[in-house]
């Protein structure tokens, strides 16, 4: 081979260079059926390739964050859409979040914007009780306290309470009603509780009669109820502590590698049409952008008793939350 081949040779990567295709990574919460467009529409009008990292519906949100930890010297996600809040805060209170000012969060409500620009929430939707009609209308819980009610025995389901939005419920609970209330609360439900693997399960199990009861959010238990099965949605603790809501977060990862594009897809995912889009898809996820107009067929913080909750105490108790659910769901 002559020279002239090999220096060709050798500059061929570098001249591919220009002509790679931008991309950005995401570590994904959301789930798979409902962010799969969003990104889809991202990548189309951008040209940025996205490579997606997702959770599994029984991990929901701590596996990925514990990939960002642990990658945090190296970091291989660019952008984490996150499909709570809580383990957005701990991030954010490591110092393993970029800093991002943007005029597309400019429309929201302060609560939803991290400190120092780190993170911003978005498209929220409840935790609520999902109850199958066959229970009569004067008999159905309205409230997560009364399912430590023994009559409750065997006929409750809820998600792994160690994972995703029912983790955060905890802790969030736990800053609400207090450690001893808290515990007392999850002592007194274990027995009547049986424990599947995710949101999702626990509304199609309660909607094939399976449980009469189930602990789920909105997104999942709206499905059920457009699908015409028996069960009624209904929005826990209104004359005591209020029905907890959930957003959406997204945030840029420190040191992301593909930090401009990383840009790119916080601006699109906090865009008045990504809202109205989950609001209107079958998610129906409630738009936090108060100049987003959508239809819902579920109710909005505004429209009945919301939990009043400091996210960041909530954060701060996780650890010794886990601590006391994996011991109590572990026997």
């Amino acid at each position: 081979m002559n020279r002239l081949a090999v220096l060709l040779l050798l500059a061929l990567p570098v001249l591919g260079c220009g002509n790679a295709t931008p991309r950005v990574t995401l570590y994904c919460g959301q789930d798979e059926e409902f962010a799969t467009d969003v990104i889809r529409d991202f990548e189309t009008s951008t040209g940025i390739k996205v490579d997606v990292r997702a959770d599994t519906e029984a991990n929901k949100s701590v596996s990925l964050y514990e990939a960002i930890v642990r990658e945090s010297k190296q970091p291989r996600c660019d952008v984490f859409w996150n499909n709570e809040i809580i383990n957005m805060v701990r991030l954010q209170n490591q110092g393993l979040l970029e800093s991002y000012p943007t005029s597309a969060a400019k429309p929201f409500p302060a609560w939803a914007k991290g400190p120092g620009d780190t993170w911003y929430a978005f498209a929220a939707r409840a935790r609520i009780l999902l109850v199958n009609d066959r229970i009569p209308p004067e008999e159905r819980p309205q409230g997560i306290l009364e399912l430590t009610d023994p009559k409750w025995k065997g006929r409750v389901v809820m998600a792994k309470p160690q994972f995703g939005t029912t983790a955060t419920q905890a802790a969030c609970l736990f800053e609400v009603l207090g450690k001893e209330k808290a515990e007392q609360l999850y002592r007194e439900l274990r027995p009547n509780v049986t424990v599947l693997p995710g949101n999702k399960d626990v509304a199609v199990a309660v909607a094939e009669g399976r449980f009469d009861v189930g602990l789920t959010d909105t997104d999942d238990a709206i499905i059920e109820v457009q699908r015409g099965r028996p069960v009624t949605i209904i929005y826990p603790d209104q004359q005591t502590i209020g029905t907890l809501f959930l957003p959406n977060t997204v945030a840029i990862i420190k040191g992301a590698p593909h930090s401009q594009q990383a840009r790119r897809l916080v601006d699109f995912l906090l865009s008045p049409e990504v809202e109205k889009r989950l609001a209107e898809g079958r998610s129906a996820q409630i738009p936090l952008n108060p100049d987003v107009q959508a239809k819902l067929p579920i109710q909005r913080p505004t429209q009945v008793r919301a939990m009043t909750v400091d996210f960041t105490k909530a954060a701060a108790q996780w650890d010794q939350v886990q601590a006391f659910l994996r011991e109590l769901y572990a026997r």
